[in-house]
């Protein structure tokens, strides 16, 4: 199928190859909290260069990178769309319902103790700017359409030149990291909105070629393998902690050119749309707010229901380490298409019943806000 044929079919059925890739990156997410969200790196750096030491190095090497693809999925398709109350009321119906029910369910179980803090940290949706994914995306989510009156403001020549002074700022600091120069999430993913919607907007013929970008995530994907490996091995040489040095943030070069060249070949992957494949996709999300919903929730999940320190004793530990990520992968799915089907389904065929009036409620309180302080529209 045809990009063409992909963009005038977007409204109504997503394309697979796209929705196939964002499970293939929830998978690796969450084989990287696998590795980082518990002990088992204490055990592994014990003995750095041993086959379960660098099995679990690359096995959780690819996080920083899929955050970095769901970003550039969002602005490839974000940037000739709109940001509905809709849309947005969806993602944060979503974001709060875990909130809430996973810490009300710990506490009730006396797993976790109540407190206010706790109560607070679980009804507000955003608690930091810097690092938290699902914070830092809602704020981005919001900005979506300023961006997009930039974008369009902008020629192609002018699209370039942002991308390339963003680009230096994050990506070489970065990856160089000699000078003390730290970033917020929000800001780094409005970069990543400049990269996919300049792919989107301006399609060149090497962007659309399948065996090219096929090359170019194969060998993205070797050198952060052989980054992760050679950085241990030096590591172990100087006497510090170096296996991730090059994919240990977002805003490397090796996790940009990774995630884009990866985003790139699945753009041009020709998957006929399936059902299924996209039905699993719409719960990636969810996927990710439960297995990573709270401090508490990985201490349960990592720490005491699956022991990742206890199974990296076994010979069996690369299987506990795959098995874990499908198990997490299958369980989480399943309740977030229950949500969907019970929860969200229904509550939205009310919105689209009520909502039309709300709006033009709101719509007049704004007008009439506007007159008061003469605030042009």
């Amino acid at each position: 199928m045809s990009e063409q044929v992909v963009l005038t079919q977007e409204k109504k059925v997503r394309d697979s190859n796209i929705e196939l890739f964002r499970i293939i990156t929830m998978l690796l997410i969450i084989a990287h909290h696998y590795v980082v969200n518990s002990d088992v790196l204490r055990l592994a750096n014990l003995d750095p260069l041993s086959y379960k030491s660098i099995f679990l190095y690359l096995f959780g090497a690819w996080g920083k990178i899929g955050i970095n693809c769901f970003v550039l999925i969002t602005g490839y398709f974000m940037c000739k769309s709109h940001i509905t109350a809709k849309k947005f009321v969806k993602l944060l119906f979503e974001v709060m319902f875990y909130r809430i029910m996973i810490y009300i369910i710990f506490w009730v179980v006396g797993y976790e103790a109540f407190s206010i803090k706790g109560l607070v940290k679980a009804i507000l949706p955003v608690t930091s700017v810097k690092q938290n994914f699902t914070g830092t995306y809602l704020i981005f989510f919001l900005c979506i359409p300023f961006l997009n009156i930039l974008i369009s403001n902008l020629n192609e020549k002018q699209h370039i030149r942002l991308l390339l002074i963003s680009l230096f700022t994050y990506v070489f600091f970065g990856t160089f990291k000699f000078f003390p120069v730290s970033m917020n999430y929000v800001s780094w993913y409005i970069v990543l909105y400049f990269i996919s919607s300049y792919v989107r907007l301006y399609p060149k013929d090497a962007f659309s070629s399948k065996k090219l970008w096929g090359w170019m995530m194969v060998l993205s994907v070797l050198l952060c393998a052989v980054s992760v490996v050679s950085a241990t091995w030096l590591g172990g040489k100087l006497d510090k902690d170096l296996t991730y040095y090059f994919v240990t943030d977002s805003n490397t070069f090796l996790a940009v050119f990774c995630g884009f060249s990866s985003f790139m070949f699945f753009k041009n992957l020709h998957i006929k749309p399936s059902k299924f494949i996209n039905a699993v996709s719409a719960t990636t999300f969810g996927v990710f707010l439960i297995h990573s919903n709270s401090a508490t929730m990985r201490t349960w999940l990592w720490k005491d229901l699956l022991d990742n320190c206890g199974a990296f004793v076994s010979k069996w530990m690369p299987l506990h380490a795959v098995g874990s990520v499908i198990g997490i992968f299958i369980v989480c799915a399943t309740i977030d298409y229950v949500r969907i089907v019970c929860l969200e389904r229904p509550f939205f065929k009310w919105w689209d019943r009520k909502f039309p009036t709300l709006a033009e409620k709101i719509a007049r309180l704004e007008e009439k806000l506007c007159q008061k302080f003469h605030i042009n529209n």
